[in-house]
C-alpha cells in the first residue's frame, strides 16, 4: 500500500494557476475586448480609407477587409505573446500555451487565425442563404453562444480553438 498523497503548499497554486476562469468571466472579457477594438478598427479603417482615397464605403471593402484582419492579428499576436491583452488584464485572465508558458509569436498567429471559428460559420453560412442582416446577427449571436457552450464539454473548460492552436486560457487572479 502507498503512502497517502502530501501535497506541497505549492501543489494548490499550481493546479489554481492552469484553472480556466469561469465561462461568464472569460465571456465578459470577450465582450470588453470588442468594446475596446471599437478603438483600434476605427483608427485603422480611418488610415486605410485616408491612404487609398476612399470616398464611399463600399469602395475597396475588401482592401479595407483584409487591412483590418492584419491590423487585428498584429494586435491580438502582440498582446497574446506578451499573455495579456488590456481586456484579459482587466478581468484577470492570461493566455499561455498547454504547458503554462508565454505564446510564441507563431502559436499567437495560430490562436487568432483559429479564433475567427467564433464568427466564420455563422457568417458562412448568413451568406450561402442570403439571409438579411438581421437574421444574420442573430445567427452570428446564436453561434458564439453555441461555441460559448460547447466549452463546457472540454475536458480543462477551455473554449476548442484553444485546445486546436495548443493554447488555454488560465486564471491570473493572485493567490490568497
Amino acid at each position: 500500500m502507498s503512502a497517502p498523497d502530501t501535497a506541497s503548499p505549492d501543489s494548490g497554486r499550481e493546479r489554481k494557476a492552469l484553472t480556466a476562469p469561469g465561462l461568464w468571466r472569460r465571456m465578459a472579457c470577450w465582450l470588453y475586448e470588442g468594446i475596446l477594438l471599437f478603438g483600434v478598427v476605427f483608427i485603422a479603417d480611418y488610415l486605410i480609407s485616408a491612404l487609398s482615397q476612399t470616398r464611399n464605403a463600399l469602395e475597396n471593402r475588401h482592401l479595407q477587409q483584409a487591412f483590418l484582419f492584419i491590423v487585428l492579428g498584429i494586435y491580438f499576436g502582440w498582446f497574446w505573446s506578451r499573455g495579456q491583452t488590456l481586456a484579459m488584464k482587466t478581468w484577470n485572465i492570461r493566455v499561455v500555451d498547454t504547458a503554462g508558458q508565454p505564446l510564441t509569436q507563431g502559436r499567437a498567429l495560430r490562436r487568432y487565425v483559429l479564433s475567427w471559428l467564433w464568427f466564420l460559420p455563422s457568417l458562412a453560412a448568413s451568406a450561402a442563404f442570403h439571409l438579411s442582416g438581421a437574421q444574420a446577427t442573430v445567427i452570428v449571436f446564436a453561434w458564439v453562444a453555441v461555441w460559448a457552450i460547447l466549452s463546457r464539454f472540454h475536458p480543462a473548460r477551455q473554449f476548442w480553438h484553444d485546445a486546436l492552436a495548443g493554447t488555454r486560457l488560465i486564471d491570473s487572479r493572485p493567490v490568497n
